[in-house]
């Protein structure tokens, strides 16, 4: 055992390294989601492949291995809408909860998935709570129009502990990546997913396209797979793979503003949430159009 034998066809540098096959990913990401290495093979794994990037046929790998050992979420009789939530608030509400929670009044059952990844921000686990939405202890089917938070570490250990090699480290790692791609489901569902940097969205696509996912993938706020409430983000859906085009992005000046909380903290994001399911607030347009589009998907599987 040991993955040495893989880190010296990805740690050659980044015009040196050598993309690893989907099965050996696959081989490599097991070991260490189940502990099998030392500290040093994985701080130089995390090391490589941050330097080298991760090809398609890798992360198809990588989540080969995850859902091998993921605590799977029960099928129901609706597509689950899965959200990953790793990101948090930084100076915009954190918005993810809204998103769930709307899609939960259209009668779906909503997971969203997450864990705090810093502490510099608010995450959407505490906008849940504030909401009177405790993570779940335990894994269970979602009722249809519930919303359930997940902590990444029910659903699988070895992945937490590499999340939190960043701590250490203060690099993200191919984990970080991996969460926005990862569907925890035995049944059918819709993965809402999200990109921060351009390049992300090209492989990302490509991803879904192997693995042939059902998706939406979105340049979401902050790193969070919520619509800018501000302007309109290009949205690009999936189905078994096929890439269908939904929204392109807002260009020139903004005319209005919607009138977001001054404050990011939960309370405040959680009052405002409030407001707009109560109909006292709009709908950010942004994201009810990401709503309709999640809606029109799901129609499609």
């Amino acid at each position: 055992m040991g993955i040495g034998k893989y880190i010296k066809e990805i740690g050659r540098g980044k015009d040196g390294a050598r993309a690893l096959t989907r099965e050996q990913a696959a081989d490599l990401f097991g070991q260490v989601l189940d502990g099998s290495v030392t500290d040093l093979e994985i701080g130089a794994f995390c090391l490589a492949m941050r330097i080298k990037g991760e090809t398609p046929q890798e992360m198809a790998g990588f989540l080969d291995a995850t859902h091998e050992r993921l605590q799977l979420i029960p099928a129901g009789d609706k597509p689950v809408i899965v959200i990953p939530s790793y990101n948090g608030a930084r100076k915009l509400p954190v918005l993810t909860p809204l998103l769930a929670l709307l899609l939960a009044r259209e009668g779906l059952p909503v997971l969203i998935h997450g864990t705090a990844t810093e502490s510099t921000r608010v995450f959407t686990s505490k906008v849940l709570l504030a909401l009177d939405l405790p993570a779940q202890t335990a894994i269970k089917s979602i009722a249809n129009g519930e919303v359930v938070f997940a902590p990444t570490e029910l659903l699988c250990p070895g992945l937490q502990r590499l999340l939190d090699v960043r701590r250490v480290v203060n690099l993200r790692n191919s984990a970080h990546s991996l969460v926005k791609l990862m569907n925890p489901c035995a049944g059918k569902s819709l993965l809402v997913s999200s990109y921060t940097h351009p390049e992300y969205a090209e492989s990302m696509a490509a991803t879904f396209e192997l693995i042939q996912a059902n998706a939406l993938l979105l340049r979401g706020t902050e790193g969070e797979a919520v619509a800018d409430p501000r302007r309109m983000p290009r949205m690009q859906g999936f189905v078994a793979g096929r890439p269908v085009e939904l929204q392109e992005a807002q260009s020139g000046t903004l005319a209005t503003l919607p009138d977001l909380p001054k404050e990011i903290d939960a309370d405040s994001t959680a009052a405002y949430i409030r407001r707009v399911l109560a109909g006292d607030s709009p709908v950010p347009t942004p994201i009810a159009q990401q709503v309709a589009h999640i809606l029109r998907l799901v129609q499609q599987l």
